[in-house]
């Protein structure tokens, strides 16, 4: 990014009338001149070497080295409990930065954007779909995944219903109560916007979209008759039978996907250059044995594997675009939508 537009328009604060309409003009073209390759990041940020995701500024003024660095992890239903999960990582990371971390307990997908949009959040992760947004709307820039030593990762997209219901095909949707997540999440409502099309169901067509808010709403809502179905994230549905919370038992996957990316893990772009550095390296070699995460995810992955957002999010680009999918301050709004009963 350059934050020549952001300093104009602290000049501008300074004087009255036309001058103020001309200089802004004259920022606003300099500010687009200046950036050579922006693609769908925000007017705020600049993608001049092509990765996909924001530059980190030139201008050392423009760098944050908070004392204190905030961690927010993707919202689920008690993020008290994550925080407990993260413990040892964020007393890692503390050692390796240098810096006392926070945790922030996001509760909703658009509160991450927006902490991090405005420098109130350094370090997410974010989920698979909200990684877009939050790489075009808050200059997050993903660089690792939860994953295996030989370099395994991923989820899938499960259309869950109750045992006890007659659905047994996605066509059989229509008609029905059907829960999707939020949005932006990609298994929640994106993924089956995309794909359910190709089963002969058109959401918000055939059945009614209902917003469940978070992936264990949708599972449990399922799990207890409050709707007849939901498209998940099957690493959310793993975990919840793991605990118990669910009985696998009591549910039928009808229909599932190719693996998507999980959670993405990263900075915001403006941090300064070696502490981006060192918070990547702290990912990259923490160790998970004993630790919070091996026993929340030890069952699907042991390790933080580095990824880029260019190359790992091809297929979860796609679908957004044939979705129609826009990066704007409305569709960030959009992610707030509460539960529908």
């Amino acid at each position: 990014m350059r934050n020549n537009k952001t300093l104009c328009f602290t000049k501008n604060s300074l004087i009255n009338g036309i001058s103020v309409l001309a200089l802004a003009l004259t920022c606003s073209a300099a500010a687009s001149a200046e950036c050579m390759n922006r693609g769908n990041l925000d007017a705020r940020y600049c993608d001049d070497n092509g990765d996909l995701v924001a530059d980190t500024p030139t201008d050392p003024a423009q760098w944050l080295d908070p004392d204190t660095l905030i961690f927010s992890y993707t919202p689920v239903e008690d993020p008290s409990v994550y925080e407990n999960v993260f413990t040892e990582f964020m007393d890692y990371l503390e050692k390796k930065t240098g810096k006392r971390v926070k945790w922030y307990g996001a509760d909703s997908y658009a509160s991450q954007v927006e902490a991090m949009r405005s420098g109130r959040l350094h370090i997410a992760g974010i989920s698979t779909g909200p990684t877009v947004f939050a790489v075009n709307l808050a200059g997050y820039v993903p660089f690792a995944i939860m994953g295996k030593e030989d370099g395994r990762f991923g989820y899938k997209l499960q259309l869950i219903t109750h045992k006890d219901t007659d659905i047994k095909k996605v066509s059989d949707l229509k008609g029905r109560n059907v829960a999707h997540v939020t949005p932006s999440s990609n298994s929640g409502n994106q993924a089956p916007r995309a794909l359910f099309k190709s089963q002969g169901v058109v959401p918000d067509v055939d059945y009614e979209v209902k917003y469940s808010g978070k992936h264990d709403n949708s599972i449990m809502g399922v799990a207890n008759k409050d709707y007849e179905a939901a498209p998940v994230a099957s690493s959310v549905l793993d975990r919840m039978v793991e605990k118990g919370v669910v009985d696998r038992g009591d549910l039928r996957v009808i229909w599932e996907s190719k693996l998507f990316p999980t959670t993405s893990y990263g900075v915001v772009y403006n941090l300064k250059p070696e502490l981006q550095d060192k918070i990547r390296d702290a990912f990259l070699t923490f160790d998970w044995k004993g630790t919070g995460l091996d026993k929340e995810f030890g069952s699907k992955s042991d390790r933080f594997i580095p990824i880029t957002f260019k190359e790992h999010w091809t297929d979860i680009r796609t679908i957004q675009e044939v979705n129609g999918t826009l990066y704007s301050e409305e569709a960030l709004q959009a992610l707030k939508v509460k539960k529908k009963k």
